[in-house]
């Protein structure tokens, strides 16, 4: 099972019931921070700085060790729940008075927020051979809950350097915890380099997604390894399975619509309820086919909103160039305008929200934006304005992006369906069975 079932894992056993595959205290290892610790010293595999905090003082000390900013985060958490990334000391004693009730039996995990390119895994393994039947690359930066995130397979930028330290990282923590049956791991890669940032010894989200598009029965091979099994004895080897010579897209889709209280913004905390995906010879075409499933209109022309927080404008700015280079209009609340005019590109100036009578609102309901790239900015005026925005473009069928590297995405896949619209569909057989002479 998920996480559900880890939890339930340690009260079934006090109970008298067998559990098979993972053991209940290697289960532990990989969920308690302190003792997770050792198995990494053991397997000499690093991760981001973090600790672990059982009070305000601790925490705030802790953090400014580390350096901000920091993610924090309850222990034993399902989907993310009350995760955040903080950017400094007010932001973080106001999450531990409002997020969380810390104390010594629920100890706060900080950690190091490291800013690079997420890459998540699923293995079975026996407790000596870890087959991985595939590798998959997070579009959005680490930072954004795994289930939030368009996920990518097999992986379209990372080196072959950084896939074979998965690999072994995988193999190592496979053996180290004694798996017999499912792992799944999320990894995050800065400057070539490879570090953990989470093990579960369960299923995941994306085992559905990889048994798919790999045509490998996933479960059935844990459950058999769960029964006493091994991987050599059904047929496969330690390592990575060779990926398949298509890409397919995880997308996640929301039903923002139905919940008129939660906002749109992506983060730690997962948000997504389902997810689509998006399979073809062409990762661009993959990616359409993904996005276009999963409910988002993204309109091929017409004006375009920026409003993006202080540390998003530098990269704001090309994207706010190619977006223009490819005919769209172009509009911005002041401080994101001056950055865009900077660039030598024309863009209108819009009010935000709380200083003009629902100016930015006003032109989402009357059908005169058609998308909107919006980050998190801090500060009440301005979370507030965000979240009517955001909400604002759902109630009224807009694309809202808000995350910078979703929209380069898009923009790529905009600029890739101009040169060649045609999009085909075939069956999943048709491609997991070898429709190779289709590429």
């Amino acid at each position: 099972g998920g996480q559900t079932a880890i939890n339930l894992a340690a009260s079934l056993q006090k109970a008298g019931v067998k559990v098979f595959g993972t053991s209940v205290d290697d289960i532990d290892r990989a969920e308690d921070r302190e003792r997770f610790d050792e198995v990494l010293t053991q397997t000499k595999i690093p991760r981001p700085e973090g600790i672990s905090v059982t009070n305000l003082q601790d925490a705030i000390d802790g953090a400014a060790r580390i350096g901000y900013p920091v993610m924090v985060r309850p222990s034993y958490v399902l989907g993310g729940r009350a995760m955040e990334i903080v950017y400094n000391e007010t932001e973080l004693r106001d999450y531990m008075s409002r997020a969380v009730k810390v104390t010594p039996d629920h100890p706060v995990l900080c950690d190091r927020y490291m800013e690079g390119t997420e890459v998540e895994v699923d293995g079975i393994s026996d407790g000596i051979d870890v087959v991985i039947p595939g590798i998959m690359e997070h579009v959005e930066r680490a930072g954004v809950h795994s289930g939030d995130s368009i996920a990518v397979y097999p992986p379209q930028t990372l080196s072959a350097k950084v896939i074979y330290t998965i690999i072994d990282y995988t193999e190592r923590l496979g053996r180290a915890l004694h798996v017999k049956g499912l792992l799944n791991i999320q990894f995050v890669v800065k400057n070539d380099e490879v570090y953990i940032i989470e093990v579960n010894p369960r299923s995941s989200r994306t085992v559905p997604f990889l048994s798919k598009v790999t045509d490998i029965k996933v479960v059935n091979l844990a459950t058999r390894i769960a029964l006493g099994a091994t991987v050599k004895e059904l047929g496969y080897k330690s390592g990575l399975v060779p990926p398949k010579p298509y890409v397919a897209v995880k997308a996640p889709v929301f039903s923002f619509a139905k919940m008129t209280d939660v906002d749109i913004a992506l983060g730690p905390e997962m948000k997504s309820t389902g997810e689509v995906m998006g399979i073809d010879y062409h990762y661009a075409r993959a990616l359409y086919k993904a996005i276009v499933g999963s409910g988002i209109h993204v309109p091929t022309e017409g004006c375009i909103l920026f409003t993006v927080a202080d540390k998003d404008k530098a990269e704001m700015k090309q994207l706010a160039k190619a977006f223009s280079d490819l005919g769209f209009t172009l509009c911005a609340t002041e401080g994101t305008a001056r950055a865009i005019a900077s660039m030598g590109i024309d863009v209108d100036v819009v009010g935000k929200v709380h200083e003009r009578k629902s100016d930015i609102i006003e032109m989402i309901k009357t059908g005169k934006i058609h998308m909107v790239i919006n980050t998190l900015t801090q500060g009440k005026h301005s979370m507030n304005d965000g979240f009517r925005i955001r909400r604002a473009t759902v109630e009224h069928g807009v694309a809202c992006l808000t995350s910078l590297d979703t929209a380069w995405e898009v923009m790529r896949v905009l600029s890739f369906m101009r040169e060649r619209r045609l999009v085909y569909s075939l069956a999943l057989q048709d491609y997991v069975g070898g429709g190779d002479d289709l590429a």
